[in-house]
């Protein structure tokens, strides 16, 4: 790891990565030749040998390694590492203050100084994520560097690739101090969550979405029937009923939506008995609303940036202008569609030519009430714009 590896990056890259733009790309190197293990340290510089950036070499989705330094002498070690995590942790200071959330995101990737690695907190229990095996090489002094900087519980891991991209489960995510309660709960906003720490790829509710969670129970959902699709475990769901919503409505293709969603509704003492939560595909459950002439007065739509069913297959940059025309149509006049997205390859321009199209092919008219991006502890990088990916608004539907 103590080895550097020198590379020159082409001449009409050199002023973007000067400039602070922080993944590193195959296209911009005149040889990568030279790497033959991810994981190594690598200097970049220009036809005349003169320093760039110190980076290290990983493969995640189309970059090829991330930049950590504008320092030549910068030693990528346990020093480095643990000062990143500390500055990481002053930023977020108010969050460890906030008795009513015990769960959110303390390392964001690149945001943070270091792409690929995140480290998300969960009531003294700490969660990394390793998004390439580059990364994963540097796992000692990375955990070192969290145990010199926090006081813990457990600390527990995720590897998010394998050669193609997977999620890897082939060893047991707990690493080190105790192991957690089989779910955790934590507070967010005051609502409560179960949370699976060792359980797949997912641990029971997405932190990126707190802030419109909070806005779904405090502002729009008192007194509103509520369909939640793509419900996962519900979290929408339950935000809305805690907002006094009249009922609200869950669908989801996995099985397991159905025992997570009942979990999460009974931890927050709502009547199961009194919500619907319905195991089907989305679109087959748009069908069925129209042709039962069902109307609700909030939709939410927050699917995956692609998903594929025995029927249906969904892409967010191409198929969600059709998705919110499904949902357009089983909205009450003067309703509400929260339309989310988490896909990086659109930024928020793009989804509102979206909605107006979905709108436009229906002859319906709308006003956008509000837009929301990445929360505050989801820190993102200004020069890195494909960073902040996420994208909701929400929409009243005047015609």
């Amino acid at each position: 790891m103590t080895q550097e590896i020198e590379l020159i990056v082409k001449p009409e890259f050199i002023r973007t990565y000067k400039e602070g733009y922080p993944l590193i790309s195959k296209e911009s190197i005149v040889s990568w030749d030279k790497i033959r293990q991810e994981g190594s340290v690598i200097n970049l510089v220009d036809e005349k040998g003169k320093f760039i950036l110190k980076g290290y070499h990983g493969v995640q989705n189309k970059g090829y390694g991330w930049a950590l330094s504008a320092n030549k002498d910068e030693k990528i070690d346990v020093t480095y590492f643990s000062e990143k995590i500390k500055s990481a942790l002053k930023y977020r200071k108010d969050f460890y203050n906030d008795k009513s959330t015990t769960a959110f995101r303390v390392f964001n990737g690149e945001g943070d100084g270091i792409g690929g690695l995140t480290i998300d907190y969960f009531d003294g229990f700490y969660l990394l994520t390793w998004y390439s095996l580059g990364i994963y090489e540097f796992k000692s002094d990375i955990l070192d560097g969290l145990k010199n900087s926090v006081k813990y519980k457990g600390i527990y891991q995720k590897k998010r690739f394998d050669s193609k991209g997977k999620y890897l489960d082939d060893d047991d995510d707990f690493i080190c101090g105790d192991k957690a309660e089989t779910p955790i709960l934590v507070k967010e906003n005051g609502i409560n969550f179960a949370i699976y720490l060792d359980d797949g790829a997912m641990v029971g509710v997405f932190l990126d979405q707190r802030d419109v969670r909070k806005t779904i129970r405090d502002k729009y959902a008192k007194g509103k029937t509520v369909l939640n699709t793509f419900s996962y475990t519900g979290a929408f769901s339950v935000a809305a009923a805690l907002g006094d919503s009249i009922k609200t409505t869950s669908v989801d293709l996995a099985k397991r939506s159905l025992t997570k969603t009942k979990e999460q509704f009974e931890i927050n003492k709502i009547d199961v008995d009194s919500q619907d939560i319905i195991v089907e595909d989305v679109f087959n459950y748009f069908k069925y609303a129209v042709r039962k002439n069902l109307l609700f007065d909030l939709v939410i739509l927050d699917p995956p940036s692609f998903a594929r069913s025995k029927k249906h297959t969904f892409s967010a940059s191409k198929d969600y202008v059709n998705l919110l025309k499904e949902a357009i149509k089983i909205t009450n006049k003067g309703g509400i569609i929260v339309a989310s997205t988490n896909s990086a390859n659109f930024n928020m321009m793009n989804f509102s030519d979206f909605i107006s199209k979905a709108f436009k092919e229906l002859n319906g008219k709308y006003e956008i009430k509000e837009r929301f991006s990445l929360p505050k502890d989801f820190r993102i990088l200004d020069k890195f714009k494909e960073g902040n990916y996420l994208k909701v608004v929400f929409i009243k539907k005047i015609k």
